[in-house]
């Protein structure tokens, strides 16, 4: 069966074996394989940010989607996916790729604007707009406890945006777009029919960001030549991305999800190290307390889901590393 993860379904049999010996039980090692899917993404993330003061960030998204689009296209050109291309054009499909379009272009610039750390913080959220996503528009039941916790992680991101304090930025309201977007993405992916190969989707997926990067890149300033470095930089950001999502599916076929899902969180805690050792970005009160609150509305409401016997809980409904993947 595959696995919905970051908005892009990946067979479950592209992970490497989560029967490898390891002297770990089960929840551990799956606690580990997600602690370093949580490294991956983060790493990513500080690649591109930093790959952003040398270049405007269409070209990030172009270099970075070609290399993803390669390596995606011969995943799924070898397993046989691009035998009906048609299936790109399906609705959901793309809707999924709108959703991740916009996501993408919002979160990449809040990125190179704002502290790694509150992008991510913001993005924690996304578990809990995409379980309200599902209540409104696919009847998906969800009592007053899910709707308060909503609410108060909503409310942690407010402290983290802090609209008309000192110290608001406007490309926080981008990083709170992107969530939005990213909710629509995944919510299109999970009504995108069976028969649709997985591989295909996410090959549609890096190729049409491919496309996006190389449309922006006039408006947003032009091509700048490119070092050997800041290359081989985006072609290993584009290889984390892949790293990661190996290891969530072997994390999440490791164990039990309800003891896993919450070690996603952990991807906060990798940006705060980064921003301040690669950036010099020092977290302030109000990004800590908003944070604070996402992640405990957001286990509270993956607690509240497996009290009521819901087979996907919202940790699992929406990416573990929160942010838009552009594969």
């Amino acid at each position: 069966m595959p696995l919905l993860f970051s908005g892009c379904l990946l067979d479950a049999d592209l992970e490497l074996n989560p029967e490898t010996p390891l002297p770990l039980s089960p929840n551990l090692r799956g606690a580990l394989f997600m602690v370093v899917a949580m490294v991956g993404f983060t790493l990513n993330d500080a690649i591109t940010k930093f790959s952003s003061e040398s270049m405007n960030m269409a070209q990030v998204m172009l270099v970075r989607g070609a290399f993803a689009s390669l390596f995606v296209g011969l995943l799924a050109w070898r397993r046989g996916a691009l035998a009906n291309p048609a299936a790109m054009l399906q609705p959901m499909v793309a809707t999924r790729v709108a959703g991740e379009a916009g996501a993408t272009v919002s979160f990449l610039i809040a990125l190179a604007h704002l502290p790694i750390a509150n992008v991510s913080a913001v993005l924690q959220a996304l578990p809990l707009a995409v379980t309200m996503g599902a209540a409104l528009f696919f009847g998906e039941g969800v009592g007053w406890r899910r709707w308060l916790a909503i609410a108060v992680g909503f409310a942690g991101v407010m402290i983290i945006v802090r609209p008309g304090f000192e110290g608001f930025s406007v490309y926080s309201l981008l990083a709170l777009a992107s969530v939005a977007c990213c909710a629509v993405r995944d919510l299109a992916t999970k009504r995108i029919p069976e028969a649709i190969p997985t591989m295909l989707v996410s090959t549609a997926t890096a190729l049409a960001m491919t496309v996006l990067g190389a449309l922006l890149l006039s408006p947003m300033g032009g091509w700048t030549p490119m070092s050997g470095r800041a290359t081989t930089l985006l072609a290993l950001a584009a290889v984390l991305v892949l790293i990661g999502y190996q290891f969530i599916i072997m994390a999440m076929r490791s164990g039990d999800i309800s003891f896993i899902a919450p070690f996603r969180y952990t991807a906060l805690l990798w940006s705060i190290l980064l921003g301040l050792v690669i950036f010099g970005d020092v977290p302030d009160l109000p990004m800590i307390v908003g944070a604070a609150t996402i992640i405990g509305s957001g286990l509270y409401a993956l607690y509240r889901e497996r009290v009521v016997g819901k087979q996907q809980p919202a940790a699992e409904s929406a990416g573990p590393d929160m942010a838009p993947d552009g594969i």
